[in-house]
C-alpha cells in the first residue's frame, strides 16, 4: 500500500461504524466510508463535536448536517493549495489519499531532466495538474464538467501556478483523445482518474470494468516516443491493483519497456495506527 502520510492540513482521526472522523485544516468532518466495516469504541470527543457530518438517505444520496463549516475553506499540501467546499455525495473537492500519487508525479517530472508534457484526463479539481505544473511540466487538463475545470483554475491561482503552461479543456475525454490523435499531438505522461460509472455526451453508458481496457488502449496511442509515466486511479472496489498492472503491462510495457507497479492507496488512521484503504492505483514508468 502507498500511504499518503505527509499531510499537515488533513488527517483521519478515527474510523468506526461505516464512518471516518477527519480533520480538514481547522474543521472536523464526519463522512461515510464503505471500507469501514468494523465497529470500535468512538473515544474521540470530536465524533460528537464535528463541524459537519454527511448523512446518507435511505432513498439514495444524502445531505450535510452543518454546524459551522463555511461554504469554502482551504487546505495545503506542501506548496499546493486546494479550495474545499461540501458537495453532494459527501465530497469536498479533494481526495487526500491521492497525495502519494502527487509525490510520484512531481518526482518523475523533476527527475526527467527534460521538458515534459502531461495529459490529465477526468482531471476533476486539478490536484494532479497542480502537482505536475509545480514540478515544471506543461499540462493539458481535461474534464467534461465545466464547473470542475473552473474549480481547478481557482486551485491553480491559489497555488501561485496560474501562469504555468496549462490548457484547460472542457470536453468528453474519449472524444478529446480521438481528436488529439488526428491532430498528431503527443504527450510524455498520462494521468487518468476514470469514474466507475457514467454517461457520455450522447447518453452512452460508461462502466469501468467494461470500458477501461479499450480506453487505455486508445489513450496509449497519444504517448510520445519516449514516455515518462502512465498513471491510472480506480475507486471501484472490485477492481484489484493487479488488474491495473496487467492493463499497463499489456498496453504500455510491451511497447515502451519500463515496468508497472500497482498497489492500494491508503490513509493512516491516527487513533488506531491502521491504514484505511482508499482504492487502487497503477503506475507505469520508464526505466
Amino acid at each position: 500500500m502507498w500511504l499518503s502520510d505527509k499531510w499537515t492540513d488533513y488527517e483521519v482521526l478515527d474510523a468506526s461504524g461505516g464512518e471516518k472522523l477527519e480533520r480538514w485544516g481547522r474543521y472536523i468532518l464526519v463522512r461515510p466510508d464503505p471500507q469501514v466495516i468494523w465497529t470500535t469504541p468512538r473515544l474521540d470527543p470530536r465524533w460528537e463535536k464535528y463541524d459537519a457530518r454527511y448523512l446518507r438517505s435511505n432513498e439514495g444520496g444524502g445531505q450535510w448536517q452543518n454546524r459551522g463549516l463555511p461554504d469554502r475553506w482551504q487546505v495545503r499540501y506542501g506548496s499546493l493549495v486546494f479550495n474545499c467546499k461540501p458537495m453532494s455525495f459527501k465530497h469536498t473537492g479533494v481526495f487526500p489519499e491521492q497525495a502519494a500519487n502527487w509525490d510520484f508525479i512531481r518526482d518523475k517530472i523533476a527527475g526527467a531532466g527534460r521538458p515534459v508534457s502531461v495529459l490529465n484526463l477526468f482531471a476533476y479539481t486539478g490536484a494532479a495538474t497542480l502537482a505536475a505544473l509545480s514540478a515544471g511540466a506543461s499540462v493539458c487538463h481535461v474534464d467534461a464538467a465545466k464547473g470542475m475545470v473552473a474549480w481547478a483554475k481557482e486551485n491553480a491561482k491559489a497555488s501561485g501556478l496560474e501562469d504555468r503552461p496549462v490548457r484547460w479543456i472542457v470536453d468528453d475525454c474519449g472524444k478529446f483523445v480521438e481528436r488529439e490523435l488526428r491532430r498528431g499531438r503527443r504527450y510524455d505522461a498520462v494521468i487518468m482518474d476514470p469514474p466507475s460509472y457514467g454517461r457520455g455526451p450522447s447518453g452512452e453508458i460508461w462502466k469501468l470494468e467494461e470500458n477501461l481496457y479499450p480506453f487505455v488502449e486508445l489513450v496509449s496511442r497519444v504517448l510520445s516516443d519516449e514516455p515518462l509515466f502512465f498513471l491510472i486511479n480506480s475507486y471501484t472496489t472490485g477492481l484489484a491493483p493487479s488488474v491495473l498492472g496487467y492493463l499497463l503491462d499489456t498496453l504500455i510495457t510491451k511497447r515502451h519497456g519500463g515496468g508497472s507497479e500497482c498497489r492500494e492507496l491508503g490513509l493512516p488512521v491516527r487513533d488506531s495506527g491502521l491504514a484505511l484503504p482508499c482504492g487502487s492505483t497503477g503506475r507505469w514508468a520508464a526505466k
